[in-house]
């Protein structure tokens, strides 16, 4: 336990201080703790037999770069990027705003709606809150309201997008613990749905006490709503499609995936969005994002296997059978690390680093692996609009330079509480998350 404890220092000092990329740091660290526990030292470093740790890294490369599943990310990445590309974030906004807007705070309401539905299909939060910055900003500043709310409700409802399949997110974790994708995204859709409902109710508050914050917009009549609908059909149909079939059992998540990127890449050629400057764009932007999740996923994998074979989880078992503590306290205990380390790390690295560490841990203990993964991912998503380090914050600041990040962190609150409320429930209600699973495939 003492080896891994110390590769583990080890990798925070890479990452936070010396600054490696993740990957690295994790492939790095996982070589040399494989090879220290096989019995290198500084006396036979150049003598030892390295042959066990070269062995060990160059499997997980091949394996992974050979894994069919993971044929998925490339091609749910691709979809999305072409579901942007299609201008679908306009229509979606539009159609929410017909609805929702003549509300007080009905055009936050509308952009958390709008980044709900499109975050189902883009699978990225960064992504979401950059884009729906662009659309939902200017006409919430028409209507005057508080730049706290505004950037709030944007930066909230992209966290969205690693929760509500099809998630990126979800496939890495199924990956690192051998759980069934498609029980994973059967799970997050209730949780998902409670998120864009308990945000709804968060503007809510804000626009009660201040009801200054969030102005009326104009009311649409029903035919200008159904007319409004016309543009996010093709969409719903291609979310139906995909996320039925897969639900249904009609076909794998790889085929899924596959499907999907065809069908965004119809879309796109029906609404007349893509050249071949924008294609060859979306294809670069796809391969560049693929190769990072792949590098960073490679490096979890031997990390992992350093972290298992330095005796880590089983330690780490004893260590808790032997408090006198019940197994859902170990839960919150758990949950209150990731608070923590959501504090100073973004969504994928903190995943990465502890699943591998805290999955065998939560098996022994007898909770569901797919229950678990939902409440990891709904942590995850907190430490989005964290501060100091909230991405999501971050990127809206970076697309919106005339708002301090402190404005946004302020406005957040609310979603934060909200997001607090939602892990609380998912976690001490297992059918939450578990229902949808159940009914279909157990």
């Amino acid at each position: 336990m003492t080896t891994a404890l110390i590769g583990f220092a080890i990798l925070l000092f890479l990452i936070v201080v010396i600054r490696i990329p993740i990957a690295f740091s994790m492939g790095i660290v996982g070589f040399f703790g494989f090879a220290a526990v096989q019995g290198l030292t500084f006396e036979n470093f150049a003598d030892f037999n390295w042959k066990p740790a070269l062995s060990m890294a160059s499997k997980r490369i091949v394996d992974t770069a050979q894994e069919y599943s993971l044929s998925v990310i490339p091609l749910f990445i691709l979809m999305g990027n072409l579901v942007t590309k299609s201008g679908l974030s306009q229509e979606l906004y539009r159609a929410s705003y017909a609805f929702l807007g003549h509300k007080k705070g009905g055009l936050s309401m509308a952009t958390v709606v709008a980044c709900g539905g499109f975050s189902a299909i883009c699978g990225s939060s960064l992504a979401t809150s950059a884009t729906m910055a662009k659309v939902a900003m200017p006409p919430m500043r028409k209507y005057g309201y508080a730049d706290s709310l505004a950037t709030a409700s944007i930066a909230a409802g992209g966290t969205l997008g690693i929760l509500i399949p099809p998630s990126v997110i979800l496939v890495i974790y199924g990956l690192l613990t051998e759980t069934s994708i498609r029980e994973l995204f059967a799970a997050g859709f209730i949780p998902g749905f409670l998120g864009i409902f308990l945000y709804l109710m968060a503007v809510k508050y804000v626009v009660w006490r201040n009801p200054e914050a969030g102005p009326c917009g104009e009311k649409f009549t029903w035919s200008e709503r159904l007319q409004a609908l016309n543009g996010v059909w093709g969409v719903l149909i291609l979310f139906t499609i995909v996320m039925g079939g897969i639900y249904l059992g009609i076909f794998t998540p790889t085929e899924a995936a596959g499907i999907g990127a065809g069908g965004a890449f119809v879309i796109a050629l029906a609404r007349k969005s893509l050249s071949f400057g924008s294609l060859f764009d979306i294809l670069t932007d796809t391969a560049r994002t693929s190769a990072m999740l792949f590098s960073v996923l490679i490096g979890a994998l031997i990390f992992s296997n350093f972290i298992n074979r330095a005796g880590l989880p089983d330690e780490l078992l004893t260590f808790v059978t032997g408090l006198d503590v019940s197994p859902m306290m170990v839960i919150f205990v758990i949950l209150l690390v990731y608070i923590v380390l959501g504090m100073v790390f973004e969504s994928l690295s903190m995943l990465l680093l502890t699943v591998p560490i805290f999955f065998p841990l939560v098996q022994s203990l007898g909770f569901d692996l797919v229950w678990f993964g939902i409440v990891v991912v709904v942590v995850t998503e907190i430490s989005l609009i964290t501060p100091p380090v909230g991405m999501n914050v971050f990127v809206l600041s970076a697309v919106l330079r005339d708002i301090k990040a402190s404005t946004i962190f302020k406005g957040v609150t609310p979603f934060w509480c909200a997001d607090i409320l939602r892990l609380i429930l998912i976690t001490l209600i297992a059918q939450i998350s578990l229902f949808l699973p159940e009914l279909l495939y157990r």
